[in-house]
C-alpha cells in the first residue's frame, strides 16, 4: 500500500547519497590540489584553481559565529599566465590570508555592513601578478601594521592564534622573489597584496 510513497523517498534518498557523494569527490580534489603532495618541484600552475581549492577548503569557516549569516566573497579575476611555483607554498598563503580575512570579519556588526572578502588578480609589469584579498573588518591600526610579518606578533586575543601565519606566508612570497605587503585603515579594512613573478630562477 505505502510503494509508492517508499519508491518516492528512496529516489530522494539516492539523490541525497548522489550529491554528498559528489561534495566528498569535490573536496578531496579541492585538498589534492591544495596540497600538492605529489610536486616537489617548482612547477607552472593556475593560481586560481589553489584560491578555488582553498575557498573550499575554508567554506564552513565563511559563515558567521551567529550561525545564519554568511562572509560574502566577491572574486575579480583576471587573466592570469601560468605561474612558476612551489604550488603547495603558495596555497599555504592563500590559506593563511584568507583565515585571517575570516577571523576579521567573525566579530563585524551587521548592522554597520554585510562582511566581504575581495580577491582579485591581475597581470602586472608583463612578468608579474598580483593578488590582492581584502576585507572590510576593523582594519588594523597604522602603529602595529609595521610589525604584523614579525614572527609570534598577532592582533588577536591571546589563545587565538600563534602569530605565525603572516609570518610563513612572507618568507614563502620572498622565497618565490616577491613581495607581501599590507594596507590597512581603521574601520575601512585590510588589504593583503601579493606579487609574485611569474618565473623565478634561485640563485
Amino acid at each position: 500500500m505505502d510503494l509508492d510513497f517508499i519508491w518516492e523517498d528512496l529516489i530522494k534518498i539516492l539523490q541525497s547519497m548522489k550529491a554528498g557523494s559528489d561534495r566528498i569527490s569535490q573536496i578531496i580534489l579541492s585538498l589534492r590540489n591544495f596540497s600538492r603532495l605529489d610536486e616537489a618541484d617548482m612547477k607552472a600552475v593556475d593560481l586560481h584553481t589553489g584560491i578555488e581549492s582553498t575557498l573550499l577548503i575554508l567554506q564552513t569557516r565563511l559563515r558567521l559565529s551567529d550561525g545564519k549569516s554568511e562572509i560574502q566573497v566577491i572574486k575579480e579575476y583576471g587573466n592570469l599566465p601560468p605561474v612558476i611555483c612551489y604550488a603547495s607554498e603558495i596555497n599555504q598563503v592563500f590559506l593563511s590570508i584568507i583565515s585571517n580575512a575570516i577571523d576579521a570579519l567573525q566579530s563585524i556588526n551587521k548592522t554597520d555592513k554585510n562582511p566581504v572578502i575581495r580577491i582579485q588578480t591581475e597581470f602586472i609589469e608583463k612578468k608579474w601578478v598580483r593578488i590582492k584579498i581584502t576585507d572590510n573588518g576593523a582594519g588594523i591600526p597604522a602603529n602595529i601594521q609595521s610589525r604584523i610579518f614579525d614572527p609570534f606578533f598577532t592582533t588577536k586575543p591571546v589563545g587565538s592564534g600563534t602569530g605565525l601565519g603572516l609570518s610563513v606566508s612572507y618568507g614563502i612570497v620572498k622565497k618565490h622573489g616577491g613581495k607581501l605587503t599590507c594596507n590597512s585603515r581603521v574601520g575601512d579594512g585590510t588589504e593583503l597584496a601579493i606579487e609574485i613573478p611569474i618565473s623565478y630562477i634561485r640563485t
